[in-house]
């Protein structure tokens, strides 16, 4: 079987990216392809690349407090462009009550600070051994 490819983004004016290099790398390190598009990407950008880099599934770091609109844009894209199949994650400064919301708009998992990279891996590698 192919191995994962997964697209890492950092979308919006948010700067700090160390936890998504992190994250990056022990995806990276567990056998995935990673595909990290550096900071201050547009969600039309990071659909494109993971469209063109066929991608299976999306996480972002969002630290910027603008997940709610970041998310739902990037996942009204993914609709637009018939690529619904790519499952979204992410990982931030995301508040708790909007997890559920962010859930039912149709994010797959979200990861606050303090998780353990191995968690991540594990997560990413059964999410997409059942979408697969």
């Amino acid at each position: 079987m192919a191995p994962i490819r997964i697209v890492i983004a950092k979308p919006g004016l948010d700067g700090h990216d160390r936890g998504a290099k992190v994250i990056a790398r022990a995806l990276r390190d567990s056998g995935m392809e990673v595909i990290y598009t550096g900071l201050h990407q547009t969600p039309e950008q990071i659909v494109d690349t993971a469209i063109q880099e066929d991608a299976d599934i999306i996480g972002l770091s969002v630290l910027s407090g603008a997940h709610m609109t970041l998310f739902k844009k990037l996942l009204e894209l993914l609709a637009a462009r018939d690529a619904e199949d790519i499952v979204v994650f992410g990982g931030g400064i995301i508040p708790e009550a909007d997890i559920p919301l962010l859930e039912q708009a149709g994010v797959a998992k979200i990861f606050t600070p303090g998780t353990r990279t191995q968690d991540v891996v594990t997560w990413v590698t059964n999410a997409l051994a059942q979408s697969r």
